[in-house]
């Protein structure tokens, strides 16, 4: 009929195609990792980590970086109730537009490293409380030494 727009079909559902760029879909924080995880992925996360945050988030994700430390305002621990429980979606969103003091970084991190930084993070929460008995049996062994 010539028309560029048209009405979705009976019973579709509506998916935010720019999640991987917003961290949001449907007004919402995406709840899953917008890339695959892989070493690969959680290594570059860690790269751009201490590259670009841990100045003041610190290594740890506790929140008592070098900047920190010399008098800027403490951001949140990582390792809170309220963060740990943050959807994946969050961190990214932080990331690209800023929060509280904390300015956008989108000029300075690129899309996928601000989801290997999301996942990082999530790395870093997930060891915070970890413990040994936490880990598979076989790749405790290996940890251990023994045979």
């Amino acid at each position: 009929d010539g028309t560029s727009a048209h009405r979705p079909p009976a019973h579709t559902v509506a998916r935010d195609s720019n999640a991987p760029q917003t961290g949001l879909t449907n007004e919402a924080y995406v709840t899953q990792l917008s890339l695959k995880l892989s070493p690969e992925l959680l290594h570059r996360g860690r790269e751009r980590f201490e590259a670009m945050c841990a100045e003041c988030h610190d290594r740890t994700g506790s929140g008592n970086g070098m900047i920190v430390q010399r008098g800027f305002p403490q951001p949140p621990s990582f390792h809170v109730d309220r963060l740990r429980n943050a959807p994946i979606g969050h961190f990214y969103d932080v990331i690209t537009n800023g929060y509280g003091v904390m300015s956008s970084y989108a000029g300075r991190v690129e899309p996928d490293d601000r989801w290997a930084i999301a996942a990082y993070i999530r790395a870093l929460q997930l060891s915070h409380n970890a413990q040994l008995s936490d880990v598979d049996p076989a790749e405790r062994a290996k940890l251990e030494g023994t045979p």
